[in-house]
């Protein structure tokens, strides 16, 4: 965090507090009303509203804007920690090339298919090279949105590509070696029931997802397959916020 910061929030844990929610807050502010970031700008200064129906809508919209920061800021200290985590693994394909991350990702992938062929029925067999195909090329696409694409399509992109290729590997070693199961997929099962009494109650839809699905077999692949990409955008949409807040050096 840059000197500026420091002393503008007092130091300290409470200081960058301040200083991050200061800077979401003009943001804010800025998105409706001009010049809000940044007290000390050089000529024009902090606008300030003059006339009553300007002065209701002001501060109207200021205290709005510090309700939402009550859910968004524990959001962006969640970026910051994603972001740290995140950097582990781009420095480690910025190590390793596109290339290598791929052809690592084709021989654990090939491995646990060759397995698969020689321990399981042909349509197990089937399902879990269609998941090593994916998963390869979930890698392969990730490392090349992270390396060449700008912070929208790593959003949009990179994040759930690299979600799916985390996801699925341990779900299909568990669908080859049983003696992974309790601690693969009967977790994943108890969460789909979560997920369906909990989340998806609305407008049935967790009836209709049991009358028509069965999770198993392949089925738990397709379930965290589903998952990573809208858990990816959340990831890649803190991260954002954790950079507009706290540019990472």
């Amino acid at each position: 965090m840059s000197t500026r910061s420091r002393s503008s929030g007092g130091g300290g844990i409470v200081g960058a507090i301040r200083a991050d929610l200061g800077r979401l807050h003009g943001v804010w502010m800025e998105l409706v009303f001009p010049r809000q970031r940044g007290r000390g700008h050089s000529v024009m200064g902090k606008w300030q509203p003059e006339t009553l129906p300007q002065k209701i809508g002001y501060y109207a919209w200021s205290t709005l804007g510090t309700l939402g920061l009550l859910v968004l800021y524990p959001l962006t200290v969640l970026g910051f920690a994603t972001r740290y985590y995140a950097a582990k693994l781009d420095s480690t394909r910025t190590r390793l090339g596109i290339v290598g991350v791929t052809a690592i990702a084709l021989l654990v992938w090939g491995t646990l298919t060759v397995i698969a062929h020689l321990r399981l029925p042909f349509d197990a067999f089937l399902a879990i090279a269609a998941a090593s195909a994916v998963a390869t090329v979930s890698t392969a696409l990730a490392a090349v949105c992270s390396k060449f694409g700008g912070r929208a399509l790593s959003v949009a992109l990179a994040y759930p590509f690299a979600m799916t290729a985390l996801f699925l590997p341990p779900v299909v070693a568990a669908l080859v070696t049983p003696s992974l199961h309790p601690y693969v997929l009967d977790p994943s099962y108890d969460f789909a029931v979560w997920v369906l009494d909990n989340v998806l109650f609305l407008g049935g839809i967790n009836e209709w997802l049991r009358a028509n699905f069965q999770l198993e077999g392949a089925a738990y692949a397709g379930m965290w397959l589903g998952i990573s990409f809208p858990l990816g955008w959340f990831l890649g949409i803190v991260i954002a916020l954790a950079n507009l807040v706290r540019p990472s050096q």
